[in-house]
């Protein structure tokens, strides 16, 4: 295998053993004796009293080893699964906050909320076991829609949480804001929703726990983001044996999308079962039960206002915006609706005032908290739609509007009305080169051609703005230097499906000039790894420029070896293409023969450590700014509602390219899962009986392959400015562009036909052929 060069379109060295089937998941995880299986009876219920629960058949069933209840976790006195993130009210009160046991205590709040933990020698009989449990629930009113739980009257999911808000959040000027729509010209208001989704990531959650009992630890295998966010939650915060009790580890990952981030209730379940019967214990979800208790992403319903002046520029804008958080306030879920992706609603655009105000709101469901983007895609998805309204609404075209209100490269840095501040970007020369690429100009001969065949076609356009791999949160990269003349980084970040070994790999060849075969990954064990997590598109970005300070390191103490072994002075040392050479002579060591070097006293500067091992850590000061143009566009057939999506084109700026093959496989990933919440996605809960409706791949339908289109993928970068290589995040891209782009495709084909102006996701075909249907003879009169 080669050295590797940044930029260079490297195929993903972990490909050919993913492939060949020897990842080993959480599933694989290779035990030395027989694990106890768990199962854990779930609430049928949206909400209700538990007045009485008896285990004590299930107790006495065949192969049961332990029954837990909430009673035991209070007896236990362990701690909650808890919220993470303060948050305070407009009116300078802290967030309210909703405990959440790890089993229910005297109460259900959504369906699947945990009720009783059953441990069995088999799965079979731990699920038979469950079957003898009696609970004796006084059902209580429910609430399930995001609009309708923040009405007054609505059953509370909390009784202390008034009218279901747990927190009313602002941000901006606000009286700014009012004084632009004072004088505006013209106000064009749109109330949209943001559809809930579930996860559905290729590997289910699961947790396996065994138990030393010479040492008195717990060794957690489980698949998620990163190994150090689990372990203080679970060990430290609610079960309280403390952290040097608990190891985490994590093997390979079938996808995270956010939702591995978080301690769900079950791995501190698994963790205490294992304690208490000193063994094995194994609990691995099937997908109804994923259903039931993964958290889930997006349900918002956002109310947007702008005000513009006579030349339809843009002087304030003003959104609302309803954020269902379930039935409890997960990990980082107040984060996510308001500081996560708030301050993107102001887009690419010059706005000079804005005001945001978003209510979350406690519903009878699953929780929410973090999904693919975070809040960016939900910003994304409000503003685009929005301004292709405003478009609408006020005669322009969808570019002729962007333009108009574009930052300009003469004004960046920007400082926005919401407080980031943009270091680099070209935002209409991307949108231009987009609309190149999907060949704009020819649309309307298009269109026509498929009005002649009966068909409706329709072009639509989204930019969009991600603030991520930024500031706050670190991560550390580590190098061991081995006797075989390898170099093993270890990482606290966790791959879960985006390359992460070649990527890191690239960086550290490229800067070390040592073969990638010669290069060793290590992530997932927290005993080992430091500190760090994988989400907000950070890993290069962070994770990658520590990784490059790490070399720099390297290189700089092994200039001082090398010069002590070489007889020379630190100053006449070069390094390049893996060696340290005296400038001027043919006299080289490489690095490795260094790194041996360095292990002797005598050739390491006074004060530093023998060895060439090291850390850096990366503390980012600022945040990265990627941002993009997607352009989609597609054929209706006004008849049936069904659609096809012809062409796909997206042009962004990711600052630099580490690896163009996986910058594009990560968009047109994200595309995937952006153009599935757009037609096909939906979360649905029955009003009056609470129940999730589309909970199981039978009704809830995940994109196929003849809904996901082939992307056109190209780059038009400007240099991130914040750190050393100029990269941008890009993980989350594709997934923020998509759904807004699609939506402004349905209605530029359906809006010259039928007159309506917005719809919201997923449009299926059964809805779009509804729309049609009671639109299309009103155009006509």
């Amino acid at each position: 295998m080669a050295k590797f060069g940044i930029g260079q379109s490297i195929r993903r060295v972990e490909d050919p053993r993913l492939l060949t089937g020897g990842g080993r998941y959480t599933d694989d995880t290779r035990l030395e004796a027989a694990a106890a299986r768990a199962y854990v009876l779930r609430s049928p219920h949206a909400h209700a009293d538990i007045k009485r629960i008896d285990v004590s058949a299930a107790a006495k069933a065949p192969g049961v080893l332990v029954v837990f209840t909430g009673d035991d976790v209070t007896k236990a006195g362990f701690g909650d699964v808890p919220c993470l993130v303060p948050l305070d009210n407009r009116d300078g009160t802290p967030r309210g906050d909703t405990p959440r046991p790890m089993l229910a205590q005297g109460r259900v709040r959504h369906v699947g909320d945990p009720v009783a933990l059953v441990v069995a020698e088999t799965l079979e009989q731990a699920k038979d076991a469950a079957e003898l449990i009696e609970v004796d629930y006084e059902p209580r009113p429910h609430v399930v829609g995001t609009w309708e739980a923040a009405q007054p009257g609505a059953p509370l999911v909390h009784d202390h949480i008034k009218n279901n808000i747990v927190f009313d959040w602002e941000m901006g000027d606000r009286a700014a804001t009012e004084a632009a729509f004072a004088k505006a010209d013209r106000v064009v208001k749109l109330q949209l929703v943001n559809n809930r989704l579930v996860v559905n990531s290729m590997e289910p959650r699961g947790a396996i726990c065994t138990y030393d009992a010479k040492d008195d630890r717990s060794t957690l295998w489980l698949s998620c983001q990163g190994v150090s966010m689990i372990r203080p939650v679970v060990a430290d915060l609610i079960l309280k044996i403390g952290s040097p009790k608990l190891r985490v580890r994590t093997g390979d990952v079938g996808g995270g999308f956010g939702m591995k981030i978080f301690v769900h209730p079950e791995y501190p379940m698994v963790v205490w079962a294992s304690r208490a019967l000193k063994r094995t214990v194994k609990w691995i979800p099937d997908r109804q039960e994923a259903f039931q208790s993964d958290i889930q992403g997006r349900d918002h319903v956002s109310i947007a206002e702008m005000a513009l002046d006579k030349d339809a520029k843009f002087i304030g804008c003003r959104i609302t915006t309803y954020a269902a958080l379930g039935a409890y306030l997960n990990h980082f879920a107040p984060f996510i609706p308001t500081l996560a992706g708030s301050s993107m609603l102001v887009g690419l655009y010059q706005t000079p005032a804005t005001y945001v105000n978003v209510k979350g709101v406690m519903t009878n469901t699953v929780p929410t908290d973090a999904y693919r983007g975070a809040g960016r895609p939900e910003a994304a998805y409000l503003l685009e739609r929005f301004v292709d309204h405003i478009a609408r609404e006020t005669g322009l075209g969808p570019d002729e509007i962007r333009a108009r209100n574009f930052i300009k490269p003469s004004q960046i840095p920007w400082k926005t009305a919401l407080g980031d501040t943009y270091d680099s970007g070209d935002f209409e020369t991307v949108m231009r080169k987009a609309m190149d690429k999907a060949d704009w100009k020819g649309f309307a001969s298009r269109r026509a051609a498929s009005e002649a065949r009966g068909k409706w076609r329709g072009i639509g356009m989204a930019t969009y703005v991600e603030k991520c791999g930024g500031g706050g949160m670190p991560e550390t990269a580590v190098a061991k230097f081995n006797d075989d003349a390898s170099l093993t980084l270890y990482l606290g970040n966790q791959t879960n499906g985006q390359g992460h070994e070649t990527a890191i790999r690239q960086i550290a060849s490229a800067r070390l000039g040592i073969d990638a075969e010669r290069i060793d990954i290590v992530q997932g064990d927290s005993d080992v790894t430091p500190d760090g997590m994988t989400g907000g598109s950070r890993m290069v970005s962070v994770a990658g420029v520590a990784t490059l300070g790490l070399a720099d390191k390297i290189i700089a103490k092994g200039k001082m070896v090398a010069a002590s072994v070489l007889e020379a002075s630190a100053a006449d040392i070069d390094f390049a293409d893996g060696s340290f050479k005296i400038v001027g002579t043919d006299r080289t060591m490489s690095l490795f023969d260094v790194a041996t070097a360095a292990r002797n006293p005598k050739h390491v500067p006074a004060g530093k450590k023998p060895g060439l091992d090291d850390d850096f850590t990366r503390m980012p000061d600022a945040d990265t700014f990627p941002n993009g143009c997607h352009i989609c566009e597609l054929e209706v057939d006004p008849d049936t509602g069904t659609l096809e999506i012809l062409n796909y084109s997206v042009m962004d700026d990711f600052g630099m390219a580490l690896n163009p093959l996986l910058l594009q496989g990560q968009v047109h990933g994200g595309v995937g899962q952006g153009v599935g919440q757009a037609l096909t996605e939906k979360t649905v809960y029955d009003k009056d009986s609470g129940q999730l409706l589309s909970g199981s791949f039978m009704d809830y339908a995940l994109p196929r392959a003849d809904i996901v289109p082939a992307v056109a993928f190209d780059m038009h970068n400007s240099p991130c400015t914040t750190n050393p290589l100029g990269v941008k995040g890009a993980g989350e891209a594709g997934a923020i562009g998509a759904p807004p782009a699609v939506i402004n495709a349905i209605v530029s084909a359906i809006h010259p036909h039928t007159g309506v102006k917005h719809a919201d996701m997923p449009v299926t075909a059964a809805s779009l052929w509804a729309l049609i249907a009671a639109n299309r003879a009103k155009k006509a009169a």
